[in-house]
């Protein structure tokens, strides 16, 4: 499933947005863009894939949650990020070249004995150490509720559409607010979602 996320040439970009590590199984929240039969037919043709849901979000996007067996070597894997105090960050994003880069918070000593107990041939690099307000949260969670509606509502709206097929003033509407009042709730939201994307403010 991992080659599948990350190299598969029907996948475009996966993020992992959530998971479960019971010790007997391993559900994983996905979000894909990419190209949903294919990747289901490719999880079909997996072994220890026990299931999965799709949910598609436009033509070429999906959500997919995927529940695999636990295996030796996956329980080696997350056994060490899974247990004691450790608390994976969302999201974990998996790259072109096979790697996956993700944020983790816990007590120093239980992060310096996870690092050592990854199995082998997997290789791990600490590309920064730092607080949690320098980790890659969920964009959105950085949002007002507010900055989160205006933003929505635009979205739906069609404010975001290439060409634009709305504007501020309907967002306002939707708002039941001024359109000063909404255009600086979406540069707001805009700046943060911008900032936690490009440079995982």
């Amino acid at each position: 499933m991992y080659g599948v996320l990350s190299q598969a040439p029907f996948v475009e970009r996966a993020t992992a947005l959530q998971w479960n590590f019971t010790g007997d199984a391993l559900g994983i929240l996905h979000y894909v863009e990419g190209e949903a039969d294919a990747f289901a037919a490719a999880a079909d043709d997996i072994d220890v894939v026990v299931g999965y849901d799709i949910e598609p979000v436009g033509e070429d996007a999906f959500y997919v949650y995927v529940r695999d067996e636990t295996t030796e070597s996956l329980a080696e894997l997350f056994g060490p990020v899974s247990q004691g105090g450790l608390v994976v960050v969302p999201p974990i994003v998996y790259g072109a070249d096979g790697a996956v880069t993700l944020t983790i918070f816990g007590p120093d000593d239980e992060l310096q004995a996870a690092m050592g107990s990854i199995p082998d041939p997997i290789e791990v690099t600490v590309e920064a150490v730092g607080s949690l307000a320098t980790s890659r949260v969920a964009p959105t969670a950085r949002l007002t509720d507010r900055q989160r509606e205006a933003a929505e509502a635009a979205f739906d709206l069609g404010y975001y559409d290439v060409p634009r097929t709305t504007d501020h003033e309907a967002v306002a509407d939707a708002l039941d607010c001024a359109p000063s009042t909404a255009a600086e709730h979406l540069r707001k939201a805009e700046s943060k979602l911008l900032g936690a994307v490009l440079r995982g403010e």
